[in-house]
């Protein structure tokens, strides 16, 4: 940003403001002598005199040294820092906050560590669907400071040098860094760290350690051992065996993590508050509503916890099991018949789907592992032709597991991913390979052996 750059205050930095220079004896006056600003300056803050132009930047950053405040306490923190999400990610945080409740207690815990602690890692690990990336994306919703970058397995952005490029590019674009195109990661930190006014930090939110893909040894993605004053990552995970850990640093630098799998009950309100908001949703309300008026006398509030129970407090669950209520998809199934956790769903979704019926459908089952081998969304077009199976076809099964993919509507034609690694581990889970009667080398194999550059572009 340049401190050029001019900036107007928001309605609780006015009052902000306000109370705090009232708590420190001062008055404008006094406050306008030391900020070395005018007592105009401090008025337009205050909205008691108008300020159609905004403040410059370094005005409001020397009063709030002198309040002992961050900068973002008197402007709004979107309006402070310009929007610098890559692109990349976009569409991804759009959809894990969408619908997003709860977790206080994740983002509590998260600020009580950045509070007390002068630099470090803050981790937050859970078990697949339990809600690790949405925590992370509205962390970096609600954060307009924070520099992120989120491990996508499926579309091949879970690489060390990929990592780097773009968390260089928010660096450089936020702290005005010169000379730093061809900077490491440490380097980095040390020149933004320098940057860092009084009262703020550098927060840097990466998603899904657990997917990244590389091969040499050392911490993954690189992340440094040290780290300066007022830098902090915020990382998720899946739960690891401790060789699988790979996050070394010294001693000096602080290290907390949260298990969510450790907060039942808090994690169980929050479920149950998921809940109520789909049943509130105008997308959902009334196939939800129908349903449970079909049940035996089961109130709403009994849905809700007996839906809460079988969730395992698994959110993933939750996505895919009440739009399927919703749109009939367990028209003639009662509530005791519905799936127990991801796992149980994914095993009923997949039976109820014909998978495991005599004979095997084998062509549907072969869209769907070819799905699975490739990397990135394809088009209906692009899985026809590493299947081998019609376009007809492979739009049943589209189709049939619409709740299991990502349709990106901004291609022509549109592309299709899997929504959730979990669903990818149960691919590969041995009991349903075996059953399915797949090679998935070969899979792979004629995957590779087809993929040439621009073909995901061709359709």
């Amino acid at each position: 940003m340049l401190q050029s750059d001019k900036v107007q205050s928001s309605e609780e930095g006015k009052i902000r403001l306000r109370n705090t220079y009232k708590e420190e004896g001062l008055t404008i006056e006094t406050l306008a002598v030391k900020a070395h600003v005018s007592e105009d300056t401090i008025k337009r803050l205050l909205g008691t005199k108008n300020c159609p132009n905004g403040i410059e930047r370094r005005q409001v950053e020397s009063i709030a040294k002198v309040l002992n405040i961050k900068p973002t306490d008197i402007v709004n923190p979107k309006d402070w820092y310009p929007p610098q999400i890559p692109p990349e990610f976009e569409r991804l945080i759009k959809d894990k906050t969408e619908s997003f409740r709860g977790r206080k207690f994740v983002f509590d815990a998260i600020e009580e560590f950045f509070k007390n602690n002068p630099k470090g890692y803050f981790t937050v690990v859970g078990d697949a669907g339990m809600g690790k990336s949405a925590i992370a994306a509205k962390y970096v919703l609600d954060n307009p400071a924070a520099i992120c970058f989120f491990n996508i397995r499926a579309e091949g952005m879970n690489r060390p040098e990929l990592f780097l490029k773009k968390i260089r590019e928010q660096l450089m674009s936020r702290y005005q860094l010169q000379d730093a195109a061809d900077t490491d990661l440490s380097t980095l930190l040390t020149k933004a760290s320098e940057k860092i006014t009084a009262g703020e930090r550098l927060v840097i939110v990466v998603d899904a350690l657990d997917e990244v893909d590389q091969e040499s040894t050392g911490n993954l993605l690189y992340l440094p051992t040290i780290l300066p004053e007022n830098v902090y990552f915020l990382l998720t995970r899946r739960p690891y065996n401790q060789n699988e850990k790979r996050l070394n640093v010294s001693f000096s630098v602080s290290t907390k993590e949260l298990d969510l799998r450790d907060y039942a009950e808090r994690s169980s309100q929050d479920v149950k508050e998921y809940i109520w908001l789909l049943l509130n949703d105008a997308e959902y309300k009334q196939g939800l509503s129908q349903w449970i008026q079909k049940q035996n006398h089961l109130s709403t509030t009994e849905f809700v916890e007996e839906v809460a129970t079988k969730s395992e407090n698994n959110f993933m669950y939750l996505r895919c099991v009440l739009p399927a209520i919703a749109d009939g998809f367990y028209e003639n199934k009662p509530l005791d018949e519905l799936p127990v956790g991801l796992q149980g769903y994914y095993e009923n979704h997949w039976q109820l789907m014909g998978m495991t019926t005599k004979p095997l459908p084998k062509n549907k089952i072969k869209i769907i592992y070819v799905m699975c081998a490739l990397r990135s969304a394809a088009s209906r077009e692009v899985v026809a032709k590493y299947s081998k199976q019609n376009d007809l076809s492979v739009q049943e099964v589209l189709d049939g597991w619409a709740q299991f993919l990502q349709k990106q509507e901004n291609y022509q034609p549109p592309r299709y991913r899997f929504y959730h690694e979990s669903f990818r581990d149960f691919l590969h889970r041995q009991d349903i390979v075996q059953a399915a009667g797949v090679n998935l080398p070969n899979i792979s194999a004629e995957v590779a052996d087809n993929i040439t550059g621009g073909l995901y572009g061709d359709g």
